[in-house]
């Protein structure tokens, strides 16, 4: 459970309920000031400060700092599990893997300074194990055959994390504006380029084939996930960083939301697969 190293370690009655309400509000606080300053700002004193304690008072409820990070990723999984919920047998799986899918954008536009952590802390694969199981869930539930569950979880665990991550960070490249045909070619080389390109992708063409024929399967969706946002409030829009405008904003979602439909007709193709072949 993600909640196993909130609990104290008294071992009086009484105690560790009050260790754990103290470790809650000091990471609590300590998530707070990397909201607003950055991770970089983070330290002993300033979260000893923000909850009136000396530094070392802090030590017997989060251990030093890089306890301290460890239990930043246990609370940002502890958030993302909350806004997903538990009561999700009855949801269709498409709709769950939406909605994990959205919960992750949020909670990355939540945090911005504190989220890259649950990459790049070693620590966040055993507090991620609820997501890895939950993504299990949902692959069990589409009928994907068993071998190939591990694997497709792992992926959409990384992709999850690692374009919500780069959003966040200015590392994702920003959603391109699309180009007319020949644009950014000197006269008389467009269709040298064009032929370059060509050739380039017929190269490639059997390594995206399957992609591409679940990225037309889930175009029909696309319609329904943009409903489905819709009639969820907006829940999935997302205000964008410094600089970000209302296009930015709206360019972003729909290319996320695409990727989800891309996601769920991948998910379609294996369960067929396993349905076809159930060895």
């Amino acid at each position: 459970m993600v909640w196993a190293r909130f609990a104290g370690r008294g071992g009086m009655a009484g105690h560790g309920e009050r260790v754990d309400d103290k470790r809650r509000l000091i990471l609590d606080q300590a998530l707070a000031l990397v909201d607003e300053r950055g991770l970089a700002a983070m330290s002993m004193r300033a979260v000893a400060e923000r909850v009136g304690l000396t530094s070392m008072a802090l030590y017997p409820y989060v251990g030093g700092k890089d306890a301290l990070l460890d239990g930043l990723v246990d609370l940002l999984h502890l958030e993302l599990g909350t806004a997903v919920g538990d009561d999700l047998a009855d949801i269709d799986w498409r709709r769950r893997l939406r909605a994990l899918g959205r919960a992750v954008r949020s909670l990355a536009h939540a945090h911005p300074s504190a989220f890259p952590l649950l990459l790049n802390r070693s620590a966040a694969g055993a507090s991620a194990s609820w997501l890895t199981a939950a993504l299990r869930g949902i692959l069990h539930d589409a009928g994907v055959g068993d071998d190939e569950v591990p694997r497709l979880a792992r992926m959409i665990c990384a992709f999850l994390l690692g374009y919500t991550t780069g959003e966040v960070t200015g590392g994702l490249p920003a959603v391109p504006a699309a180009e007319p045909a020949g644009a950014g070619h000197p006269a008389g080389e467009g269709s040298a380029a064009a032929g370059e390109e060509s050739a380039a992708g017929e190269e490639s063409a059997a390594a995206r084939e399957e992609f591409a024929a679940a990225r037309e399967e889930s175009a029909a969706r696309e319609g329904f996930a943009a409903r489905e946002s819709a009639a969820a409030g907006g829940a999935g829009e997302l205000p964008g960083g410094a600089g970000s405008g209302a296009g930015d904003v709206v360019a972003g979602q729909a290319e996320f939301d695409a990727d989800l439909a891309d996601l769920v007709a991948l998910v379609e193709r294996a369960s067929r697969r396993h349905a076809a072949d159930p060895r």
